[in-house]
């Protein structure tokens, strides 16, 4: 019998060509466009904190040294930001790497990750990564159907992403349903609460997650530096669960996964609450604003407490999503197409500054007269 002819060239193992790469919102114009707003990725239009730009300043006068491989001071400012205990925080290189490693550390081959039908594209990336099965719940009206989530639920299934608030969507859950959704779980389901955006939230039924953390064995809360706080770029994120998660995940990350830099601007970013004051004020008044605007025109608006809008188009060829965005982006005003969160007629639009929002509305305007 004739064994099997060797490949060519190293292959990847089974299951990895099959996962769609995740391709983020484009950053640039086309050629002649003279100033470009981006509004695509959900950034902080204020920027970042000033104390953490020279926090960084003064970190690159000693990048010669390694960063403390636990994050250590930066543990410590979340902690007293929060009230959290620090041996609870596991620091990360953005909130992606989080979900990667909790979907690492507890998926083997065949097991199920379940997330909602337009919840982060990165859930199902990792899910498969790590050889599981993803599992893609319906939501009803956009948002998450906690009834649906648990009909999912089978003896397969180890983990559970829920993004509250979600993206693209902005649409958010009462905690009251995410505590019935975990009191429905078997204790050997992880629930992941991906809480990006919930500085952003301003509904008193709203909570992020850290108090069902605090109570539970199988419950970790995933938040991120990038959006309230500006530092997209330093890639900084961080967990609170329960100390055997971040005993575990702790064996297998990277042993300086945060760079020195990142570290010392989240230390200075966090500690800067009027930074985030004036971040929130600004969402506070033009979230609203941007949505009553582009409902006029007669678009409509999916309700959001994040920083950021979906906004639908008509299902006609000469005013779609894709038309939308050939007009805007000629005109410098840069959004994110959503397709591949099974949106293919709508753009998300991040809350940017003045001039932008106004932009926007104002190039709408005039595109859906043609």
């Amino acid at each position: 019998m004739t064994a099997p002819a060797s490949p060519a060239r190293p292959t990847p193992k089974p299951g990895v060509m099959d996962i769609a790469a995740y391709v983020p919102g484009k950053s640039s114009a086309p050629a002649g466009v003279s100033k470009v707003h981006k509004l695509s990725s959900n950034e902080n239009p204020l920027g970042a904190s000033p104390a953490a730009v020279d926090a960084v300043r003064t970190a690159a006068e000693r990048m010669e040294f390694y960063p403390d491989g636990s994050a250590t001071a930066l543990r410590e400012a979340i902690g007293e930001a929060y009230g959290l205990n620090p041996a609870n925080i596991l620091c990360t290189n953005g909130s992606d790497e989080a979900i990667g490693l909790l979907a690492q550390v507890y998926l083997q081959p065949g097991d199920e990750g379940v997330f909602t039908e337009h919840g982060f594209l990165v859930y199902r990336i990792y899910i498969q990564s790590a050889g599981g099965v993803p599992v893609a719940v319906t939501e009803n009206a956009e948002t998450a159907d906690i009834d649906a989530i648990l009909a999912a639920i089978t003896p397969r299934t180890k983990i559970v992403f829920l993004a509250n608030p979600n993206n693209p969507t902005g649409t958010y859950i009462p905690f009251t349903e995410v505590r019935r959704l975990h009191a429905a779980l078997p204790p050997h389901v992880l629930l992941v609460l991906d809480a990006a955006y919930a500085e952003y939230v301003r509904r008193n039924d709203y909570e992020s997650g850290v108090e069902l953390v605090s109570t539970s064995e199988n419950v970790v809360m995933t938040r991120t530096f990038s959006k309230i706080h500006g530092l997209g770029g330093m890639r900084l994120g961080w967990i609170y669960a329960p100390a055997h998660v971040v005993d575990a995940l702790n064996r297998v990350r990277g042993p300086f996964n945060v760079n020195a830099a990142a570290i010392d601007a989240g230390v200075a970013a966090i500690r800067d609450r009027s930074h985030v004051e004036n971040t929130v004020a600004h969402n506070d008044h033009w979230l609203p604003w941007l949505t009553a605007e582009l409902t006029q025109l007669g678009l409509r608006v999916t309700p959001s407490v994040g920083n950021f809008i979906l906004i639908h188009f008509p299902e006609n060829e000469a005013h779609s999503a894709a038309k939308a965005d050939e007009y805007l982006s000629a005109r410098g005003y840069i959004l994110r197409r959503v397709a591949g969160y099974g949106f293919p007629n709508a753009l998300r639009m991040t809350v940017g500054s003045e001039e932008a929002n106004r932009g926007v509305v104002a190039a709408l305007s005039d595109f859906l007269k043609t």
